[in-house]
């Protein structure tokens, strides 16, 4: 027998996620009007090794998609249409589309310059319904920014992100509570957000696929397997999310990284790259929390990524913040290469927790 939620409590939110449809590219050929129908791309140069920041979906008909290395995009797309992009432009349109969410309500998080979560519970607009403030919201932003976004509404944030990327582009997706038990149901774990490729493969392994075949497990099981990621892939499965949309998030940690220019092998390899990074770190920490001394601070972390595009992070609280702490997990962390070489480096600080946290800006 099926276990069902007992989170009703909760769906009685109204929750929508506003996704603009390939932001950077949608502005910049809203800029450029001869762009349209030709594919478009926004990132880093080929021969510096830089990456898609987001690409239009005549681009995407190539396979192409954000992340991938601009080299293999060209390649894959020969015709692409390569933008630098402009940083500024974008941050002064999310700031309009965000103009447009305060109209309804003040319960807005951020995500990134091109989404949010938008708590619209108590608004008063469109006689109360999340569907229709949705679709207006959609509306105002085609109508005054010529852009298009596409929205999730339901009960809860993991279903209303989820749902948002149903009918893209430029459309919309609406669960009601209750459809919400049900939708789960047949949910495929690998569209729950925070679950990548490699755990899809791992829960695919213990004949894990949705959210019905998680139902049939012990909690402690998943937890055993994947942590606190497990914990969350229950609860999910079960229709159980009780984040709140949060107007102000405390930043966490502070963390720097470098992508190479040339792949590396050896570790010895990265030490001056190490010391380059702690330094921008430590003026990153001091700039974000002035009045705490770096002799505080204990949890650190070191992330690399592969040629093969695998990310990694370890993470530890048994150190001081130094240099050398860094090269032990860094020493620690580069026996998970396998053979493979090096094509970022990343370091952060965990924050220390704050009594009154300030609203964390976007920019």
């Amino acid at each position: 027998m099926l276990a069902i939620s007992s989170n009703k409590a909760n769906f009685e939110r109204k929750i929508i996620h506003i996704d603009m449809d390939c932001f950077f590219a949608a502005v910049e050929i809203r800029e450029q009007p001869s762009l349209a129908g030709k594919p478009v791309a926004v990132g880093g140069a080929a021969d510096s090794r830089g990456v898609l920041s987001t690409c239009n979906y005549e681009a995407r008909q190539y396979g192409l998609h954000s992340a991938m290395p601009t080299a293999l995009a060209l390649k894959k797309c020969p015709n692409l249409v390569l933008l630098r992009g402009n940083m500024a432009l974008y941050k002064h349109v999310s700031e309009q589309v965000q103009a447009i969410f305060r109209r309804y309500t003040t319960i807005i998080e951020p995500l990134s310059l091109d989404e949010a979560y938008l708590d619209v519970t108590d608004c008063t607009a469109c006689n109360g319904s999340a569907t229709w403030i949705a679709a207006e919201i959609r509306r105002a932003i085609f109508t005054e920014l010529q852009l298009t976004a596409s929205a999730g509404v339901a009960p809860l944030k993991f279903l209303a992100k989820i749902a948002s990327e149903i009918n893209k582009p430029n459309g919309q997706f609406v669960l009601t509570p209750e459809q919400v038990d049900q939708f789960v149901l047949g949910l495929a774990l690998k569209k729950i957000p925070g679950v990548g490729p490699v755990t899809a493969q791992k829960l695919s392994a213990m004949d894990l696929t949705t959210c019905a075949d998680v139902r049939q497990l012990k909690q402690h099981i998943l937890l055993d397997q994947f942590g606190k990621l497990g914990q969350r892939i229950w609860q999910f499965s079960h229709a159980i999310d009780e984040r709140a949309v949060q107007s102000e998030r405390e930043r966490k940690s502070v963390g720097v990284e470098v992508t190479l220019s040339q792949d590396i092998w050896q570790v010895v390899q990265a030490e001056d790259i190490l010391q380059s990074l702690y330094q921008k770190l430590i003026v990153r920490l001091q700039r974000a929390d002035p009045e705490t001394p770096l002799s505080q601070y204990r949890k650190i972390g070191v992330k690399l990524k592969f040629n093969d595009f695998q990310t990694t992070t370890l993470e530890s609280s048994g150190y001081c913040l130094n240099l050398n702490a860094f090269r032990q997990l860094l020493q620690q962390i580069w026996q998970r290469a396998n053979g493979r070489s090096i094509r970022l480096i990343g370091l952060n600080v965990a924050l220390l927790a704050k009594n009154n946290p300030q609203q964390l800006s976007l920019w």
